[in-house]
């Protein structure tokens, strides 16, 4: 029977494995390369700076400003337009009559202003203003969706560091750990109380160790660098995070309630059918009579090449048109936006269904790794015990080189799931408050100034002129 050296640096290694930290995910981010001087990072910190530069939400933002300009372009049918134009040229006149002959060259010219206003035109300009406002209320809920799901994978990026340099940690404590097991296993069997066996299931199991330190090693440069993209800094001596189930609703029924009534998904898509119901009456507005009024004024120099001669013209003309047929395109186009407004109907219904399902999902991976938290902690502690067994088991003869290592291996493992499992559970979290809606920087009370999308829109739905775009960011 293959015994075991007796208590000696090895143990002290088992016991400082035992010790790690493995528990209390977060804690354990030291060696993997982080500057433990630098200033903490938080979650709150972390999603604070996503919140203020995330690129994929300051497009968002701009492209909401941008369909702010939709209104006032809408109300411009209201207004009057006005076009002023000029006139110059050279005139040579060569004119013969009874008694005489005239010749005379001259450089006429116009000056001339038309003012139009439109007093009719189905209720099109009405139906247009009030659908770029459904637009742009949309815009601001797809915005809002934007913001929920920079800061949900803001939080997901944070929590992969902090879970993977956690496993690294680990895996890296695991090579220390073989690497002792390996050297005590060669001095036994240079004095012929193992055999080569066991030497192999050492090198072997040191081997697979290393391997599983650099996967841990690749999957924690992935996290680093989707932390990057996200939160737009590399990550620093990231503190531990908590889950924040104290904002979610009570329960699953309350969850889906409150995703339906709030998620700005669902909201963007009531605002689309809105904007799809305007649309219809706007092309049934081609098919009405238009209503307008112009008013001119020109005045003429040297008028019909006639030297000296000055004509001033004032008119004010209204203009009534009747569309009789437009070989059937109005008529086209309306049937064309009533299925556009079915379909929008439908895309509704779909994005209820696709958030009541998050929300199921989200919850139910919620109460799965609260579940595997309790189930690791006791595998854990379960391992630690079996571990010790073996390795006292082992110094009598009892047990063999490679039961140590699996008990090790199975240690190993218990932590890791632990690690993994405490991860999920504060992800979930941050999902079940983005699939009802919630996920916001108001509700997790970040540091920072709120974008009000309100602001920019002020700021140009009554602006009649002017190029600069106004600083409403």
């Amino acid at each position: 029977m293959d015994r075991v050296a007796p208590s000696g640096p090895h143990d002290k290694i088992q016991a400082f494995a035992r010790r790690l930290p493995g528990l209390i995910l977060g804690l354990i981010v030291a060696g993997a390369g982080y500057d433990m001087r630098a200033e903490a990072e938080t979650m709150s910190s972390a999603l604070a700076r996503a919140y203020g530069g995330n690129p994929d939400l300051n497009q968002q933002r701009a492209g909401v400003r941008a369909v702010d300009e939709t209104l006032p372009q809408a109300t411009s049918q209201w207004r009057p337009t006005a076009t002023a134009s000029a006139q110059y040229g050279f005139n040579y006149l060569d004119s013969r009559v009874t008694g005489g002959r005239t010749r005379a060259a001259t450089d006429p010219g116009t000056l001339a202003l038309s003012v139009t206003q439109n007093l009719f035109n189905g209720n099109r300009t009405l139906n247009g203003t009030r659908q770029a406002q459904s637009n742009i209320f949309g815009a601001r809920e797809s915005l809002r969706n934007t913001e929920q799901t920079v800061l949900l994978n803001g939080a997901t990026a944070y929590m992969d560091v902090l879970r993977d340099t956690a496993v690294l940690n680990l895996r890296k404590n695991n090579i220390t750990v073989l690497e002792e097991q390996l050297r005590q296993t060669r001095d036994r069997f240079n004095v012929g109380e193992v055999t080569r066996t066991d030497v192999a299931q050492a090198e072997s199991s040191l081997a697979s160790a290393r391997s599983d330190y650099f996967v841990a090693q690749a999957n924690l440069e992935t996290s680093v660098a989707n932390f990057r993209q996200v939160i737009g800094v590399e990550p620093k001596h990231l503190e531990a995070a908590r889950t924040i189930e104290s904002l979610l609703p009570r329960n699953v029924k309350v969850a889906v309630d409150v995703g339906l009534g709030e998620h700005p998904g669902i909201q963007a898509a009531l605002h689309e059918v809105d904007a799809a119901e305007l649309q219809v009456k706007i092309n049934e507005g081609q098919l009405y009579p238009t209503v307008g009024v112009t008013g001119t004024v020109a005045q003429n120099y040297n008028f019909q090449g006639v030297s000296g001669a000055r004509v001033f013209n004032g008119a004010v003309t209204a203009q009534v048109s009747v569309p009789i047929y437009e070989g059937g395109l109005y008529y086209a186009q309306v049937r064309q936006a009533k299925e556009t407004l079915s379909q929008a109907r439908l895309q509704a219904d779909l994005q209820r269904n696709s958030v009541r399902a998050a929300v199921v999902s989200a919850w139910g991976v919620l109460q799965s790794a609260k579940a595997v938290i309790q189930s690791t902690l006791a595998a854990v502690k379960a391992a630690e015990i079996a571990l010790e067994g073996v390795r006292e088991e082992a110094k009598v003869g009892q047990r063999t080189t490679l039961d140590v290592l699996n008990a090790q291996q199975l240690l190993l493992n218990t932590r890791v799931a632990l690690v993994s499992a405490q991860h999920d559970r504060v992800v979930a979290s941050y999902a079940v408050m983005s699939a009802v809606g919630r996920l916001s920087a108001a509700n997790l009370s970040l540091n920072v100034i709120e974008y009000d999308p309100t602001i920019h829109f002020d700021q140009v739905k009554d602006k009649w002129i002017g190029v600069h775009t106004p600083d409403g960011r």
